[in-house]
């Protein structure tokens, strides 16, 4: 930041420490004890930048996430105009999973797309059988858990219990403002 940002109040975003994604194996681990079970699917959700650029970035991230066979892979958009690129995998294979999301967010941010990434996901099962996440916000560097109700409503205990057992594993985002609804996201839909 240059003195003349100071002077006037600006800031800079913090920059996302993309390597924090490698602790959620461990994380699984530990929500696995407590009852949430990964189910192998994530997502990377990002403002759909006009033109071509961007999407040569996502076929090349697609590519490679194709190279594993046992991974699918799915690209949507949201009623909200961002784009979701889902990643599946057999069975809890957390560990590539993981590998997998942070490829997609370093090549985005890497082509210059940074300020354009959301968020992550990766989807747990509640003990219920319900859906659930722990979502990494890109621009602060930080999870926090996200469990959908029907009716658009959030599990708030199931939440704060996703919080307690992460927390030991992950950095978990402290303001609760900041735990935004993920409604229609990939893999959390509540119809049952």
């Amino acid at each position: 930041m240059s003195w003349l940002d100071s002077l006037l109040g600006r800031t800079k975003p913090p920059q996302a420490d993309l390597d924090v994604l490698f602790g959620l194996p461990q994380a699984a681990i530990t929500l696995q004890a407590g009852g949430f079970a990964a189910t192998g699917q994530g997502a990377v959700c990002f403002r759909d930048v006009d033109g071509t650029h961007d999407d040569a970035v996502v076929d090349g991230v697609l590519e490679v996430i194709a190279t594993d066979v046992t991974a699918r892979t799915t690209l949507t958009t949201d009623a909200h105009g961002y784009r979701w690129l889902t990643v599946t995998r057999p069975g809890p294979d957390v560990t590539g999973l993981v590998t997998d999301l942070h490829a997609a967010n370093s090549a985005l941010a890497d082509a210059g797309y940074g300020p354009s990434l959301l968020c992550s996901t990766v989807l747990l099962a509640t003990p219920a059988g319900g859906p659930a996440a722990l979502v990494y916000l890109f621009k602060q560097g930080t999870f926090y858990p996200f469990v959908p109700l029907a009716g658009q409503r959030r599990d708030n205990a199931a939440e704060l219990q996703l919080r307690s057992l992460a927390e030991r594993d992950v950095p978990i985002e402290q303001r609760l403002e900041r735990w935004l609804a993920l409604w229609g996201a990939p893999g959390l839909d509540t119809a049952r």
